[in-house]
Parts: structure tokens; C-alpha cells; sequence
């Protein structure tokens, strides 16, 4: 068992549950968890991942930021639901990240399952920039990426970085409920 693997998953794990109840710790946290997996990834070769970390980093400072400013009055940001006309552009960023992503790797590196993991890089850059802005359906995004996530690093044998993405299904789930009942709450609010 990689130790390196072992503290990024430990740090992944904790940084998941505090944006789950959203605890603003959530985000420096983060950042030392896609530090650690950006070494982690690079020995697998998986270096869509790899870079991803790189780009989750920055995500993570503006994701701390937005949450403590994004919201009306730069007050602190509330959960809210993806209009239709974000969640189509997001699923074509997506799309066109898988393919410029997969094509570079596939043609370039010596890569190990480069569509797959540029697939799930991709999609999991929305999914973080929805979690950024507070978007409830950015655990949804989460539940299918962990899915497959599982799978492709049980294949790699990253068996301790498999077992932290079947977590991050649990706590993906538990982060739908949570966010929504957060949601009602607001709106409860905001008609009393």
C-alpha cells in the first residue's frame, strides 16, 4: 500500500464530508488532497488525472472564495438549483473536453486508458465548478463519475484510491440530501 495514496485519500475523504455539510474548511483542504494526488496520479500514469489535480487546486480557491462571497451582497453563497441553459452548455463543455483531452492523450502519451479517463476528467471539472456555485445537481454529476471512478482505478489496482471514490458515492449521496434539504429550507426562508 502506497502511504502517499493513503494520506490523499484520508484528506479527499474529510475534504468530501465538510463540503457535504458546507464547511468552508472543505476548500484547503482540498487543496492538499489534489497536491498529494497529483503525485499519486503521475506514477500511474493517469495523467488526465494528474493534471486535473493541478486544475482542482485552482478550483478550490475560487470554490473558497465563492462560497464566502458569491452570494447576493457578497454574502455567503446558498445552494441553488442549474438552469437548464448551464447544465446544456456544461454538458457540451464536457463533451468537448473528452474529446480534445482523449485525442491528445491517445495520439501523444503513453497513457493508460486515455478516453475513459479524459471522459471522467472532464466531466468531473463541471462537476467541481457546479459544487463551486453551490449548484445542487453537482452531486448527481458526482453519484456517475464515482461510479465509474470505482471501476477504472480497481483496474489500475489504485485499490486504497477505489475504495475513497466508493465513499465519495456514499457521500455524494448523502450531499444530494443534505444540499436539497438546504434548499428547501432557503426557500422556506425567503417566503416567511
Amino acid at each position: 500500500m502506497n502511504p502517499l495514496e493513503l494520506l490523499a485519500a484520508l484528506t479527499g475523504a474529510v475534504s468530501v464530508w465538510l463540503s457535504v455539510r458546507q464547511n468552508i474548511w472543505s476548500w484547503p483542504l482540498a487543496i492538499v488532497n489534489v497536491l498529494l494526488y497529483t503525485i499519486v496520479f503521475y506514477e500511474a500514469k493517469l495523467y488526465a488525472d494528474m493534471g486535473l489535480q493541478v486544475i482542482y487546486a485552482a478550483i478550490s480557491i475560487y470554490g473558497w472564495y465563492e462560497w464566502l462571497y458569491g452570494g447576493e451582497n457578497r454574502t455567503a453563497l446558498k445552494v441553488s438549483r442549474t438552469p437548464r441553459r448551464v447544465a446544456g452548455l456544461l454538458v457540451v463543455i464536457a463533451a468537448a473536453g473528452t474529446a480534445l483531452l482523449g485525442t491528445l492523450l491517445h495520439r501523444s502519451t503513453d497513457a493508460s486508458l486515455p478516453w475513459l479517463d479524459s471522459a471522467l476528467t472532464s466531466t468531473s471539472l463541471v462537476a467541481q465548478w457546479m459544487m463551486t456555485r453551490k449548484l445542487l445537481e453537482n452531486w448527481a454529476v458526482w453519484i456517475a463519475v464515482d461510479v465509474v471512478y470505482v471501476g477504472m482505478f480497481v483496474y489500475k489496482s489504485l485499490y486504497v484510491t477505489a475504495v475513497l471514490y466508493a465513499v465519495f458515492l456514499i457521500l455524494a449521496a448523502r450531499g444530494w440530501f443534505e444540499w436539497r434539504r438546504s434548499l428547501e429550507q432557503n426557500a422556506r426562508m425567503a417566503t416567511a
